[in-house]
């Protein structure tokens, strides 16, 4: 399976989950890291180079003859209070772009009521529940943006669009295109480094995230290797 990463610091924090040596492989338009049955991509920052680079992978590795059969995004973002408090983890059940679309005089439209592509991609609800189950967390909307919010009215106009969200990040939705432009499934976890708002740098958390994120995935290993890429 592939996990793709925005920046290599993600990358490596789940590499650590799994002892033993890491081997570099590069392929045509991208490079990933193998650990153990995982191939790491830090995929680069935002959804459409996070897609680019995700789906330059799942290219080569169907040319290949070594297909994925299934795509994580992972990695560090915010989190909304009281749900997703800084430092925890979170599984997206729904992968959606929280901004592609059009500003309007009476609001915020998404693309898919101008009548274009979608806006959200459901990971298998089974894999969902095996993952929040072992790492004991909730399982929600997890929101991509290509703007982070910064400003305590972002943050309530998203939730005021997006009530049950958990979550923020940049990448998820952009792998999430490329997944199911190769038919493959996706999954979403987050690590909270800091609270949706204003932003305060000082307030982040950085490095607790990246913790959360290895011991996470070492929690995950069981439910990665087990799962049943035909059970969507």
């Amino acid at each position: 399976m592939l996990v793709a990463t925005a920046v290599p610091a993600e990358r490596d924090a789940v590499a650590r989950a799994y002892p033993g040596p890491v081997h570099e492989l590069r392929l045509p338009g991208a490079t990933v890291h193998r650990a153990g049955r995982l191939d790491l991509l830090a995929a680069g920052v935002g959804p459409a180079l996070a897609a680019a680079s995700t789906a330059a992978a799942l290219t080569a590795a169907a040319l290949a003859g070594a297909p994925y059969g299934l795509v994580v995004s992972a990695g560090i973002g915010g989190g909304f209070l009281p749900h997703a408090p800084v430092g925890s983890l979170v599984v997206a059940a729904e992968i959606t772009a929280a901004d592609l679309g059009a500003d309007t005089a009476d609001g915020f439209l998404p693309v898919t009521e101008l009548g274009f592509g979608t806006v959200t991609h459901r990971p298998p609800a089974g894999l969902v529940r095996q993952a929040a189950d072992a790492l004991g967390v909730p399982a929600g909307p997890v929101l991509t943006v290509s703007t982070v919010t910064g400003t305590a009215a972002r943050a309530a106009a998203l939730r005021a669009r997006h009530p049950r969200a958990l979550a923020e990040a940049m990448e998820g939705f952009g792998v999430a295109e490329a997944a199911a432009a190769h038919g493959v499934p996706v999954l979403e976890i987050r690590a909270v480094s800091n609270p949706v708002g204003p932003r305060d740098r000082a307030a982040w958390r950085i490095a607790d995230a990246l913790t959360a994120l290895t011991e996470g995935f070492g929690k995950l290993a069981p439910v990665l290797e087990s799962w049943n890429p035909h059970d969507r």
